[in-house]
């Protein structure tokens, strides 16, 4: 495995925080001074997530007062150690070499200062002295988090003007979810919908239950991009009550997987859950006490029913290319998309049973996991069969630029990271060819990146200017936050892209999945920790 990096920093400190820390080259240092040096920090780069206005069912790390900041997060971790920055949830957050566990995290498009993160060691270090009665003291402007303010959605229904039809109403049905990750619908009209977390919601009759449904797997990671993923419900629910889950599985202390289970729905009760697929392991024991250790066996899954009754599962978790100096991030996985020995970055094709179909393309070749279907894949989001031709479709995040939608054919090599039209987020390219024989193009690619998650066909009656447009969702446009939207696509006879708009984008939401529901309407989750659930809906309804 290739050594992990240490983190450099290329970039000219701030004005604005060259007054908060206080600090000019040559001086003596001075004990930092928590409400001139840090509490500023803290408002400007974390505030956002970790501050007054957070609400999440998560763990509670919170910056914005002192009761908080040195509690106990549970499973041995602190998010303030004072005297241990080390031992300090905060520190280990603020200085991870990942870009994709790092804090703020690489979605915000804002980076901490390397004299921000030393300081705050400083802090911690030197006992991080907190003095009593100043939380509530006012902020300096300086400390004004940046980028495009924020928009809050608001109760009453929305109208967003559009290409094809000038008008359409966007209806809040509820807020106030963690990190929801996919929706589906049962046969009743009711519509389940996964929050990150490990919590399975059910929103009846216009309204979000309270209490989750029950009997839900708990051996889940949920941290940074781990944890509870996919719903589907059966095609036959209404016989078999049956739907399949896919989240991130804890293995022991050092390890992890991605997992597809099955089980029955009773009312608010999950029952006779079993284990359908459990990836294989790809990374290997890794050391628990590293605060990113989960990322080595972080993975997205989406799933979709094909008409043969088949599954297809979307397997993530090939981040991490290889440096020309040999370092990389992410433990280095990428290649992986490339080994037909490893789940890790491919489709699969399962049955119910979670056993390989003996026409799968790969299936009795030596040296090939006969699950795979397609392979060359970093993570993919989105997942939608064609309504034609039942072709999979699956959008992929392709770093910072080149992530793509892709028309999956049956044995087809993806590229990733041979090929790519991506950069490392510090800039430079990640292959030095976009294309070369031997592996398929994708039908469409997005630069700078849009962050594509959620992925469905359009074929319902509500929106026929729409009808067999593909709609993919966005969480952000070329790394700058607030910039999430929903991308329609328009294809030809030949299925080559005619057109294509970026939709929602006055909302200001990254938006996670997007489904059609039984009644001809586009459902919508965004990203975030207080989520909404969206429906799309014509202006003549009401």
């Amino acid at each position: 495995m290739a050594q992990r990096p240490s983190r450099s920093y290329g970039f000219t400190l701030l004005p604005a925080l060259s007054l908060l820390l206080g600090t000019t080259a040559g001086a003596q240092q001075e004990p930092v001074d928590f409400e001139r040096q840090i509490r500023p920090i803290f408002a400007r780069y974390c505030y956002t997530c970790h501050g007054p206005d957070r609400a999440t069912r998560e763990a509670e790390l919170r910056l914005d007062r002192k009761e908080f900041a040195f509690k106990e997060l549970g499973a041995g971790y602190h998010t303030i150690v004072p005297g241990k920055p080390d031992e300090s949830e905060v520190y280990a957050l603020i200085s991870s070499e990942f870009a994709e566990d790092r804090m703020p995290p690489y979605e915000a498009g804002v980076e901490l200062p390397g004299r921000a993160i030393s300081i705050i060691r400083r802090w911690i270090a030197e006992g991080a002295s907190w003095p009593d009665g100043i939380d509530d003291n006012p902020l300096p402007a300086s400390a004004r988090p940046p980028g495009i303010p924020r928009v809050q959605l608001p109760d009453e229904s929305i109208i967003v003007h559009t290409h094809e039809i000038p008008q359409v109403r966007v209806r809040v049905l509820t807020k106030g979810l963690s990190h929801p990750w996919s929706i589906s619908f049962l046969p009743e009209g009711d519509l389940l919908l996964t929050e990150r977390s490990g919590e399975l919601r059910m929103y009846r009759d216009g309204v979000l239950m309270p209490d989750p449904v029950e009997g839900v797997p708990t051996d889940i990671v949920a941290r940074g991009l781990s944890g509870m993923m996919e719903v589907a419900v059966h095609p036959d629910f209404a016989e078999n009550q049956t739907i399949f889950l896919t989240y991130t599985r804890q293995l022991g202390e050092r390890n992890g997987t991605v997992a597809l289970v099955r089980g029955r729905l009773d009312r608010m009760t999950l029952t006779d859950v079993e284990d359908v697929f459990v990836a294989d392991p790809w990374m290997g024991e890794v050391d628990s006490a590293d605060p990113n250790a989960f990322l080595s066996f972080t993975a997205a899954a989406r799933l979709a029913f094909a008409p043969d009754g088949t599954l297809f599962m979307s397997m993530g978790g090939a981040f991490g290319v290889e440096r020309d100096d040999g370092t990389s991030s992410f433990f280095g996985n990428a290649m992986l998309a490339q080994d037909p020995m490893s789940h890790a970055g491919k489709l699969l094709r399962l049955n119910q049973d979670g056993s390989a179909p003996a026409d799968n393309p790969f299936h009795g070749k030596v040296g090939y996991k006969p699950e795979i279907y397609s392979m060359g894949h970093r993570n993919q989001q989105g997942l939608a069969l064609h309504p034609e031709t039942g072709m999979p479709f699956a959008t992929e995040h392709g770093v910072q630029g080149g992530d793509e939608l892709n028309a999956i054919e049956s044995g087809g090599n993806y590229g990733w990271p041979v090929v790519s039209y991506g950069r490392h987020y510090d800039g430079p390219r990640i292959a030095k060819q976009f294309w070369r024989d031997g592996f398929k193009e994708p039908t469409v690619f997005w630069v700078p990146s849009i962050g594509p998650s959620g992925l469905a066909f359009y074929t319902g009656d509500k929106f026929p200017e729409w009808k067999g447009n593909l709609f993919a969702g966005a969480m952000m446009e070329g790394r700058i936050p607030r910039t999430g939207s929903l991308q329609r696509i328009a294809f030809n006879e030949q299925g080559e892209e005619l057109q294509r708009e970026s939709m929602l984008g006055e909302l200001r939401q990254r938006i996670r999945d997007v489904r059609q529901g039984p009644d001809g309407f586009i459902y919508l989750l965004t990203e975030e920790n207080q989520a909404a659930l969206l429906r799309l809906e014509p202006v003549t309804v009401e």
